[in-house]
């Protein structure tokens, strides 16, 4: 039996444009595209996984076996969006049993707008049934249980907060990128396998400057200060400049970026999310040494191949495209 991965997240439909530049205030802009597909973070990681794991051609007869099992635990309303976010997700191996729809509730939706010349988005969050997951539904997780549960903060934190106990009693390992940042309680870090955050969402966690982290003393200053509060494992994704990793064990290193054309930057942190995970999981399953720097570089191939497309879920690669 493969490990199982568990994305606790949201779930989205993306509404994107792309436009010549971002809008400056008052401006109004004529869009060269417009598209509607499957997004948000917790769907993305869950395909990311999903996609990583097998080959694609999965669902053909003689396919190689997916390396992992995923299953998504969310929110869709009853509609037409929530309809085509389940149908995405399945298409691409994840199992939905736990992503329940709620009457009276409209999907989540994501307003995208990405500036053509560089491929950076900015995005808008209209949460919609994802702000129905209560910490009352996690007391305890739901079964099988996960090697590894990850986590984003798209669904409220307080629920987020509550998994994380209810993973530490059950001895589940927690992958947590928080995203879109806020203060979290101390508590959340304690025990924390792995933290993967980029360079906003550090300085946020951190209560630093984002020009704290332009340097090497600024990123080891920061991840230490995440591993002093009880992480294993700090991941600080820096764009361009590439990726930098803590562990609790004392390693540390700069990656460099993979080099790359960058189309769309929508889902790439997304996707190195999934090919982490993948590794974090299997590690936790066959209980052997995690090696985070074999972990990142992988990750660094797959987020690249993602920014050199447009889309979110589509843009993802499979795994015989890594190999």
């Amino acid at each position: 039996m493969p490990p199982r991965i568990t994305i606790l997240g949201s779930l989205n439909m993306d509404l994107v444009s792309y436009v010549p530049h971002h809008p400056l205030p008052g401006e109004t802009l004529t869009a060269s595209s417009f598209t509607t597909s499957p997004g948000g973070k917790g769907a993305n990681q869950a395909v990311a996984c999903a996609k990583l794991s097998r080959s694609k051609a999965f669902a053909s007869r003689g396919a190689a076996p997916p390396s992992a099992d995923v299953s998504m635990i969310g929110a869709v309303g009853a509609d037409t969006y929530g309809d085509d976010l389940l149908s995405s997700l399945s298409s691409y191996g994840v199992d939905t049993e736990f992503v329940n729809r709620f009457k009276g509730e409209t999907t989540g939706i994501a307003i995208i707008v990405v500036d053509e010349p560089d491929g950076q988005n900015r995005i808008i969050l209209s949460p919609g049934a994802n702000h129905t997951l209560r910490p009352g539904h996690f007391s305890t997780l739901p079964r099988p249980r996960p090697s590894l549960l990850i986590m984003q903060l798209e669904i409220p934190l307080d629920t987020v907060l509550q998994a994380i106990a209810a993973a530490k009693l059950a001895r589940v390992p927690v992958l947590l990128n928080p995203a879109p940042a806020v203060e979290l309680p101390l508590e959340a870090y304690q025990g924390l396998a792995h933290l993967i955050v980029n360079e906003t969402e550090a300085a946020v966690l951190s209560g630093c400057s984002e020009s704290d982290l332009e340097d090497a003393a600024g990123l080891e200053r920061i991840g230490a200060l995440f591993i002093q509060r009880g992480v294993d494992n700090v991941v600080i994704t820096l764009g361009g400049r590439g990726v930098y990793y803590a562990t609790k064990t004392k390693q540390s290193a700069l990656v460099p970026a993979q080099e790359t054309t960058v189309v769309d930057t929508t889902a790439a942190g997304d996707t190195f999310v999934g090919s982490y995970a993948l590794t974090a999981a299997h590690t936790s399953y066959g209980g052997g040494p995690f090696d985070i720097d074999t972990a990142v570089r992988v990750a660094n191939r797959a987020a690249a191949i993602t920014v050199s497309r447009k889309g979110a879920q589509v843009s993802i690669p499979w795994r015989d495209e890594l190999e």
